[in-house]
């Protein structure tokens, strides 16, 4: 299923020493445990190698190609169209190590690190990925994850997203790329309530009596964002992505489509 979009070696020149599926392997072998390159068992090729032609598939966006082919695959095997015509957005805070790069502090989720932005699909497939600094907020990096989306997703007219993205990111939505937003969030809590205190005919006067403070803590799941929230904890299961330990936010990226790419490979064989 891979093989027709990876790259075919030249006529000219000295040939290839490792199978590219033995590549695909070994990195894998590293999204999946979370282990160094320098840790690459001795059954992979050598970790230089591997880490070339991923760094190469980075540039070249192969693990975003991949995940697009394997994503259309799998949609059509499960009935639908290839292109989606509705999507979830959502972005997730995940701290990062002593490596640098990007980063920056998210009052909300009190943790400094970088955010992963997503735009799934209605099964919570991954179309689009953006990692940017934490201190970035959801409605004013929108613009960022939906660059070019409109051509990229030509059926794509509709989307669903959380309380975070109300005002200029529903905005920028709806006025720059044409879709319609929905706004999912959960209903508010009652505070209180009147109470009668007189009898008969005219109970008045009335008094305001506060309610006691509800417990905190899960308050059931929203529809549609649900889907979104199981693709983050998808990519939870693959250790690489406990942390942020990339110095590029580009490459964050692409261990997620690499991330994507497994898990759909996974589910096709099984079909």
């Amino acid at each position: 299923m891979l093989h027709p979009h990876l790259p075919t070696p030249r006529p000219r020149g000295r040939p290839w020493r490792w199978p590219l599926r033995e590549i695909l392997d070994a990195v894998f072998y590293i999204v999946r445990t979370g282990a160094q390159w320098r840790q690459l068992p001795h059954e992979y090729p050598p970790w230089p190698t591997v880490y070339w032609w991923f760094r190469r598939w980075r540039l070249d966006g192969t693990w975003e190609g991949l995940n697009a082919a394997l994503r259309e695959r799998l949609r059509v095997a499960n009935g639908r169209q290839p292109q989606p015509s509705a999507g979830i957005i959502d972005s997730q805070s995940v701290k990062t190590t002593g490596v640098g790069g990007v980063r920056g502090y998210d009052g909300a989720k009190k943790l400094s690190g970088r955010k992963r932005h997503l735009l799934v699909e209605t099964q919570g497939l991954a179309l689009r990925v953006k990692v940017h600094t934490a201190a970035l907020q959801d409605r004013a990096a929108v613009s960022l994850l939906l660059d070019g989306a409109r051509r990229r997703f030509p059926r794509l007219g509709h989307v669903w997203v959380d309380q975070g993205y109300t005002g200029g990111g529903r905005a920028w939505i709806e006025q720059e790329v044409g879709w319609t937003v929905d706004v999912v969030q959960h209903p508010p809590k009652p505070h209180g309530a009147w109470v009668p205190l007189g009898t008969g005919a005219d109970p008045r006067p009335f008094e305001w009596r506060r309610f006691p403070p509800d417990r905190t803590g899960f308050r059931g799941v929203l529809p549609r964002r649900w889907a979104v929230e199981r693709t983050f904890a998808w990519l939870g299961q693959s250790r690489r992505l406990s942390k942020d330990y990339e110095h590029l936010c580009e490459t964050s990226e692409a261990v997620v489509y690499a991330t994507m790419t497994r898990l759909m490979a996974r589910r096709l064989a099984r079909i």
